[in-house]
């Protein structure tokens, strides 16, 4: 299990910019694989994108370009780097570590940051 603690979320117009934090309790090079993910109002959470070891990064479609994921493993951090925001970036996000064990792999989930972006 690993204890994920997100920050960084807010209030910002359209086209600006924030950036993501999620600190990890355990040291990411034991962690295969995080990332973020986001839900709107009503709707399914959805991936924003993705980190593993190389490191390789996968992203939605929405977001590439504007985007950014990256980790600091000093700080056993994932950051996402958010310019160029629209207000359908509205939602909660959250941070996903996934784990893989002798029994599988296991997901383990940050509380969520709120990101308004207002028109």
């Amino acid at each position: 299990q690993v204890q994920l603690v997100e920050s960084g979320g807010g209030l910002v117009q359209a086209g600006g910019s924030l950036r993501l934090s999620c600190a990890a309790s355990r040291s990411i090079f034991s962690i295969n694989a995080m990332g973020w993910y986001r839900q709107a109002p009503g709707k399914q959470r959805d991936l924003v994108a993705t980190i593993t070891s190389g490191p390789t990064t996968n992203y939605a479609d929405s977001v590439k370009g504007r985007f950014t994921i990256s980790t600091d493993s000093a700080k056993n951090t994932v950051y996402l780097q958010m310019n160029s925001l629209k207000p359908e970036d509205t939602a909660v996000y959250y941070c996903k570590a996934t784990v893989y064990s002798g029994s599988g792999y296991r997901d383990s989930w940050g509380q969520g940051t709120q990101v308004t972006v207002s028109s």
